[in-house]
């Protein structure tokens, strides 16, 4: 018990040190957990040697880590998932699975016998890194562009499928038909009891004890144990037993406080899960390293494969086809979990489990420097694939000869560079004051769905990208009377308010260009750059609040929300 305890501060201190140095470095705090795990345990410096300690500390964090997975699954994401999500997100799982067990086989790995290398690796390449995707995506604003939700649309349905996989997993070496659904039967009695406690009955026992902090806390790591030692009696694993329980608990009215509360102890148990992971990670050989590099170049292959193909076969153009196979490339902690299953249960070899850690750690470093840059490496990859016989949405558009209407040819008298929330709110206003205001205006843009709404619409479109001055020049804009820049810097992907201003200047000195500040420091810099106007959000937001407070101070706070629920009911904006 000493010796636990002892392990567990070593664990906890070697992850923050290595962590701060992850933190300052900008690389993946996971990286540093499994560094530091390699550090202290038997295969470092040895300090933790004690298997017994290794398996409790890496037990307790995975069933805190898909505990959380679990309440992060919200069910009506998925049910209300469009087309192009389920038909992406299918073909990613379904092709690169496919595409795995003929790569790990054709390279040796074993398929069968009670070795079952070659499927748990294809399992943890089909899967993506939900931790590193989210953080980066957030820190880069895409989290609710196209791309961005396109990218977690798969992320929840890979984890759906892992569900399911860790439903047969424990069956793989008597793998019949009656056995897997004798397994799929019991989760199916497992969750369902689940969902009817967490709808029925939990409620009624959190609204009791709202109030008291400490007790929703244990409530939930009691279901979560709860829910985790009946798997463990239906033949499943805790493992699987603490992910439904997440899940259940995640569609009940207090799934928000409970992840709140519980979100400090999910980074504590985490962090030991990864470290006790590294603990078991030896010095590789030749061997394991050329594994783990034929592992990290097959799942970005395959991901540029299974995930582009099927966006790009669906009118979703060149960019946003490429960006979420991009954003997807890297190896998920929850394949870890994954592998961490088959070794438990010598169903793959540690030679195998090794190299996939050390794979998951390459494309960690690799796949957060490529995100990072994927605006760039997505705008040198299009001509490239252009020039092979890939045709984008703007093939045939755009250009001053052609003279057709629908998203060809010139842009008119009006034109409005980027389309965002405030250009949908801007043409529905236009459209209920002045619709006839429309047929002067152009919208160019690199959003599928924008354009291909606004074609439908009878809108002039043109796709493209506003950041490039080609698009520009194609687009004709030298020939406007007034360019509308509407989409804030935050949010501009590949130039800036500023950059764009001196761009278009420079293409027609004439016409009147109407910019947007995120700032009050950037207003003079783009009246300096050619701005006839400059918009400030915060300004109209502001004078918006106050009237809300004249209204509530003279009891006419109802009225004003009918006038605006009446508005809002005779809009009918692109993005809602």
């Amino acid at each position: 018990m000493h010796e636990l305890i002892r392990d567990i501060t070593l664990s906890i201190l070697f992850a923050w040190m290595l962590g701060l140095l992850a933190h300052f470095s900008r690389q993946p705090l996971i990286l540093a957990y499994l560094i530091a795990g390699f550090c202290i345990g038997p295969f470092g410096a040895g300090w933790v040697h004690s298997q017994e300690s290794i398996s409790v500390i890496s037990e307790l964090g995975l069933i805190f880590m898909l505990f959380m997975i679990g309440l992060e699954i919200d069910l009506k994401k998925i049910v209300r998932a469009g087309r192009v999500i389920l038909f992406a997100a299918g073909s990613q799982l379904l092709g690169g699975c496919l595409l795995g067990v003929l790569f790990f086989v054709g390279i040796g790995l074993s398929l069968g016998g009670g070795h079952f290398d070659a499927v748990y690796l294809c399992v943890a390449c089909a899967l993506s890194s939900t931790v590193i995707i989210v953080k980066v995506l957030y820190e880069k604003r895409e989290l609710d562009t196209l791309p961005g939700r396109i990218t977690l649309g798969v992320l929840v349905l890979q984890d759906i499928f892992a569900i399911l996989f860790l439903a047969v997993q424990p069956s793989l070496a008597n793998l019949q038909v009656s056995v897997i659904l004798l397994s799929i039967g019991r989760v199916a009695v497992l969750v369902a009891a689940a969902l009817l406690v967490s709808r029925y009955v939990l409620p009624r026992l959190f609204h009791q004890i709202a109030r008291r902090p400490e007790l929703i806390l244990l409530g939930a790591l009691a279901w979560c144990f709860l829910v985790a030692e009946t798997a463990e009696r239906l033949s499943l694993s805790r493992e699987m037993g603490a992910l439904i329980a997440g899940v259940s608990l995640s569609t009940f009215p207090y799934a928000l406080d409970v992840t709140a509360k519980v979100t400090t102890l999910r980074d504590f148990f985490i962090t030991l899960f990864f470290v006790a992971l590294g603990m078991t990670i030896p010095v590789p050989g030749l061997s394991v390293i050329g594994l783990a590099l034929m592992i990290a170049a097959f799942t970005v292959a395959s991901r540029l494969v299974t995930t582009f193909t099927p966006l790009y076969l669906m009118n979703q153009g060149l960019r946003a086809s490429l960006l979420p196979a991009l954003n997807l490339a890297q190896i998920s902690e929850f394949s870890l979990v994954v592998i961490q299953t088959g070794v438990t249960d010598r169903h793959i070899a540690a030679e195998t489990a090794n190299a996939a850690s050390f794979a998951f750690v390459v494309l960690a470093v690799l796949s957060t420097f490529v995100m990072t840059r994927s605006d760039e490496i997505t705008r040198w990859a299009i001509g490239p694939l252009k020039r092979i016989g890939l045709r984008d949405l703007d093939h045939g558009h755009g250009h001053a000869e052609e003279g057709h209407e629908g998203g060809h040819g010139e842009a008119r008298r009006i034109v409005i560079l980027g389309f965002f929330r405030a250009a949908s709110a801007l043409l529905a206003e236009i459209e209920r004051q002045t619709p006839v205001l429309l047929e002067q205006i152009t919208v160019v843009d690199f959003n599928p769905n924008v354009y291909k709404t606004l074609l439908s619409r009878g809108l002039h479109v043109i796709y493209g990208d506003i950041s490039n001055v080609d698009t520009l020049i194609h687009a004709g804009i030298g020939k406007s009377e007034m360019i509308i820049l509407s989409v804030p810097d935050s949010l501009l992907k590949g130039a800036t308010n500023e950059k764009l201003v001196r761009h278009v200047r420079a293409l027609n000195p004439t016409a009147l260009i109407v910019a947007t500040a995120d700032l009050l420091a950037d207003v003079g810099a783009l009246y300096e750059a050619g701005a006839s106007y400059v918009t400030v959000t915060r300004l109209s937001d502001a004078h918006e609040l106050f009237t809300v407070i004249e209204a509530a101070q003279a009891g006419l706070l109802a009225d004003k929300r009918a006038e605006l629920d009446q508005r809002l009911g005779e809009r009918r904006e692109v993005l809602p």
